[in-house]
């Protein structure tokens, strides 16, 4: 008997995936372990290995396609065999036509002609995009009609100055989905928050001497390779205690706060696919030497493009950082909803006043964004203070 594969569910909170390209063609050999084909979530990619042996007898959903988590998109079993998985439906007329039960939903909830639709999908099964390509041929009312007095005829002559066509030359590339899932969230952030941001500095001589002792001794200790950015994390995982408006989601439809117990921390990462955020959780209880080994981890999953969709929601505050990019201050963007995102700025050479004197020292800026329908800027404010307070004097958060 055939074997049906199915589209997998890539976490709890994944309804859908997009096959982005295939492997195997119909009437290849399949064994175990073969790619199949590879898709992906709006953050993440995948490969789906064959778990048997035969012969790749139906492909059922096409690179490109959207496929519902569970749905089949393939099968595999030996030469001669048929497997249909497709919904056959008969017209008025008891004309059979195979549509994908996707397809058939929607021309169900649109009132489509199945009849109209010109199949794309493999064995000529009708797909979703048969349908909207159908309903976007669907002509409009016409216009009525209305009888306009005849104008006098005037004539006019215009001078033609003789132009020179330009060839512009570009490329249009489609829009990757994770593309289109960070348009969306960042223009629904926006447009729907009062953001502000704030900007600050510390002295950042203290931070950057333990982490060269960390350095130093890191072999020695078994200790990870801790960075400014790791040190920054576990400084705000533990100031967020203290300030539980900015350690909270913003619930606008339920008109709503809610309070987090725990710090639930977003860590920002550039990859090359986009901006992916996966979090580390109940980071307010771990030592700065588990933040640095968390946090590479999730960076390493995120840039991979494998990390699990389940790791990418349930964040509480979230930290980006640019620094390493030499941007002095900047206005990041809020993920809804949550009520404040931490902007790291780079490393400068500032002067300050000591004894009398102008001394020298390296500064460290930050920037930070909160929802102001969730919180007033004085509530923001301490927290940005008592978070610069604690990584001048980072040895003593540490004793805490």
């Amino acid at each position: 008997m055939a074997t049906i594969i199915i589209m997998p569910r890539q976490g709890q909170s994944v309804e859908s995936c997009v096959i982005t390209a295939w492997n195997k063609k119909v009437g290849d050999e399949v064994s175990v372990g073969d790619v199949l084909f590879s898709y992906e979530t709006d953050k993440s990619s995948f490969e789906e290995k064959s778990t048997v042996d035969g012969v790749l007898l139906e492909i059922m959903a096409e690179e490109g396609e959207d496929v519902p988590c569970l749905d089949p998109v393939c099968s595999i079993g030996n030469v001669g065999e048929k497997v249909d998985v497709a919904v056959e439906t008969k017209t008025d007329d008891n004309l059979k036509i195979k549509i994908s039960p996707r397809a058939k939903n929607l021309a169900e909830k649109t009132d489509a002609d199945i009849t109209k639709a010109i199949p794309t999908g493999p064995n000529g099964r009708i797909v979703e995009r048969d349908i909207n390509t159908l309903l976007d041929k669907v002509p409009a009312a016409p216009e009525a009609t209305i009888e306009k007095p005849i104008a006098p005829v005037v004539e006019k002559v215009i001078e033609v100055k003789e132009t020179k066509t330009i060839k512009e030359n570009y490329t249009d590339v489609k829009l990757p989905n994770i593309r289109k899932v960070i348009a969306k969230a960042m223009h629904a952030s926006l447009s729907t928050m009062a953001q502000l941001t704030l900007n600050s500095s510390f002295d950042a001589e203290q931070i950057n001497k333990y982490r060269a002792l960390v350095k130093a001794n890191a072999e020695k200790f078994a200790l990870e390779n801790i960075t400014l950015n790791d040190i920054v994390i576990y400084a705000v995982a533990k100031t967020l205690k203290n300030h539980k408006d900015l350690n909270a989601h913003y619930l606008y439809e339920e008109e709503t706060m809610r309070y987090f117990d725990d710090v639930h921390m977003g860590v920002a990462v550039d990859t090359d696919r986009g901006l992916i955020v996966p979090t580390l959780f109940n980071a307010d209880k771990m030592s700065l030497n588990e933040i640095a080994k968390a946090t590479k981890a999730i960076i390493k999953e995120a840039q991979a493009g494998s990390i699990s969709p389940d790791k990418l929601v349930g964040a509480t505050f979230t930290v980006t950082n640019l620094g390493s990019l030499g941007v002095e201050s900047f206005t990041p963007v809020i993920n809804p909803p949550q009520t404040g995102i931490l902007g790291v700025d780079t490393l400068m050479r500032r002067v300050k006043e000591v004894d009398g004197k102008d001394v020298f020292y390296t500064a460290m800026g930050l920037s930070l964004t909160f929802d102001h329908r969730a919180l007033d800027g004085a509530p923001a404010a301490k927290f940005l203070k008592d978070l610069c307070f604690n990584l001048e004097n980072f040895n003593l958060l540490l004793a805490k």
